[in-house]
């Protein structure tokens, strides 16, 4: 099989390994550069390149990896010098033009973490979780120059419960997401395949949270640990979907509070895991903690 995959998080590397696991490698890797990470500012690399340098090891054909600030006329060209079939694109944040997908013969597959159309966008995992979903799953489909918009190839559903964060969700929809690819690909390339049109009057779009929505006030917070069951959904479901990042926070003491852990006990917000301003994350036996916020 001669494609491309794009792709650059956890989520990307999950599916990536699956099709290197499966004897289906690509002929290159896009994804974004090596960045500092960490208070250290550390030059790390993707975990999409880390997963081909480290197949590298096994004798495994060489693989370019392409890490572009920007889709330009010299990745276009590289694109259309490697001749690929088609692209598989999994979690990459650029866009990518029309210009660049029309280069492969057999189209761009796009894998996304929802159940297209419902929660199209760039935060399909936290946002299901957000929503209260129940259920949430996977889709293969055939990109376009829109959002998460071409026909659908194939789905696959998971049921939600109150013990998946965001972090369980993407190890578990990336694991679907590469099984159902190595599933459908061969009859992809065979034409054996029949596509269908979204139902574009269900579409839902997901937005890029940031740190301030992952503020919860601290009278919120007393109130959800009172008992309060509105705000004890609201805030256990933050804090399922929005941590690592943005994080979900308040103020206690003066000081910033993340709040990493919790659980619903007896209709109550109980916090389980915190990271005082400055300190180490901890453990909270008693599963609550005095919120004043000054």
């Amino acid at each position: 099989m001669r494609y491309i995959f794009f792709g650059t998080p956890r989520f990307a590397e999950i599916v990536l390994d699956a099709l290197l696991k499966a004897g289906m490698p690509p002929l290159a890797v896009v994804c974004n550069p090596d960045r500092p990470v960490g208070r250290k500012k550390i030059i790390t690399a993707p975990e999409t390149k880390r997963r081909i340098l480290d197949a590298a090891h096994g004798n495994l054909n060489v693989i370019e990896i392409l890490q572009p600030e920007k889709i330009d006329d010299t990745l276009i060209k590289q694109l259309k010098d490697l001749r690929p079939d088609f692209f598989i694109v999994a979690a990459y944040a650029k866009i990518i033009p029309k210009t660049a997908l029309e280069i492969p013969r057999l189209g761009t597959i796009g894998v996304h973490p929802s159940l297209l159309p419902k929660y199209r966008g760039t935060s399909p995992i936290q946002s299901a979780i957000l929503g209260g979903e129940k259920e949430t799953g996977v889709t293969i489909y055939l990109m376009d120059e829109k959002i998460d918009h071409g026909e659908i190839i194939s789905q696959t559903k998971y049921q939600i419960s109150t013990a998946d964060n965001y972090e369980v969700l993407v190890e578990e929809l990336g694991a679907l997401s590469g099984k159902l690819l190595v599933e459908i690909l061969p009859k992809f390339v065979n034409g054996e395949i029949k596509s269908l049109a979204q139902e574009e009057q269900a579409a839902t779009l997901t937005k890029k949270f940031k740190t301030e929505d992952g503020y919860v006030t601290p009278e919120d917070l007393k109130d959800a640990q009172a008992g309060d069951l509105q705000k004890t959904e609201t805030i256990f479901r933050k804090i399922r979907a929005m941590n690592p990042e943005p994080g979900i926070w308040t103020i206690n003491n003066g000081k910033r509070l993340k709040l990493l852990k919790a659980n619903i006990i007896d209709g109550s917000l109980r916090l389980m895991r915190i990271q005082e301003e400055g300190q180490k994350p901890k453990d909270i036996s008693a599963g609550t903690i005095l919120i004043n916020g000054k």
